[in-house]
């Protein structure tokens, strides 16, 4: 194999979002155990998620290689770094080694990477650009990330993995959206039926301050039910307010630079995450 086809085998994998994915799984495993997990849970249960989630990237690239031709020539399908039979092996191979650490966790581990490999199957076959439809797929995914952390210590009902889950889940849905709104000209041309161009760019973003008010209940709701303890509040206050903010900046037509607002966002996330498991850590 030439340097050039391993080098294109390799930029595939766009490491930095499976990686992200992985770590979500560790994340969960500490805020269900509330301490250190097994060095062997934090390793299957990173490779997991890291193999099924590169194998739905490197599928992307075979399902979008007529789009990558005019819009990322660069990419390496189409620079012909790689064949298309070189992104199918290599999705294939990725997805086996997911399935197998899977297999090494539980049962149900292994149940739940099949399905959230599906999930992503169909969204790059059929629903990328179905609109809404291919939201909800990618933030179920997002939001499985947690709550596979939760099983992998064998925690699967655990309440801290599925809140978080659904503040991620809340979290992409909402980004997803308004970054459909950015890329409105964009998704024209390719045929999406994004809600921007199905309701229009302004409504659109309007969908998506709605579910980052959502987010914000579900973020505080268990401190209303005095579920969790108050000091937690910080973190997850932390990252509502800059959500509220961002929401405000995004919903004005006169700002400048609205993607740096939804980044601004998933960082808000992060350190929500980080910041609860520390303190939880800590105490």
């Amino acid at each position: 194999m030439t340097g050039s086809r391993l080098q294109g085998m390799f930029h595939l994998f766009r490491f930095e979002l499976p990686f992200s994915a992985g770590v979500c799984v560790v994340l969960g495993e500490f805020l269900a155990l509330e301490s250190t997990p097994q060095l062997l849970q934090m390793a299957t249960g990173f490779l997991s998620f890291f193999f099924i989630s590169a194998a739905a990237l490197i599928l992307n690239d075979y399902f979008d290689l007529e789009i990558d031709r005019v819009n990322a020539p660069q990419r390496p399908l189409p620079a012909g770094l790689v064949t298309q039979r070189d992104v199918l092996v290599l999705s294939s191979a990725v997805t086996l080694l997911g399935f197998l650490a899977s297999t090494l966790i539980s049962l149900l581990a292994l149940i739940t990477t099949v399905v959230v490999w599906i999930v992503g199957f169909l969204y790059n076959w059929r629903y990328k650009r179905s609109g809404l439809a291919g939201n909800l797929m990618v933030s179920f995914s997002v939001g499985m990330t947690f709550v596979f952390g939760g099983i992998v210590v064998g925690q699967p009902l655990n309440f801290g993995v599925w809140w978080f889950g659904a503040i991620a889940g809340l979290l992409d849905l909402g980004e997803e959206i308004a970054a459909d709104a950015m890329d409105f000209e964009g998704d024209r041309l390719i045929g999406s039926r994004s809600l921007a161009i199905v309701y229009g760019r302004a409504r659109a973003l309007r969908i998506s301050a709605a579910i980052f008010g959502v987010l914000i209940l579900v973020s505080l709701a268990p401190f209303a039910f005095n579920l969790i303890e108050p000091l937690y509040l910080i973190p997850i206050a932390t990252m509502d307010v800059v959500i509220g903010y961002s929401v405000i900046r995004l919903l004005d037509p006169a700002t400048s630079n609205p993607r740096a607002h939804i980044r601004a966002i998933y960082l808000s996330g992060l350190v929500a995450v980080l910041g609860f498991i520390g303190i939880r850590l800590i105490l």
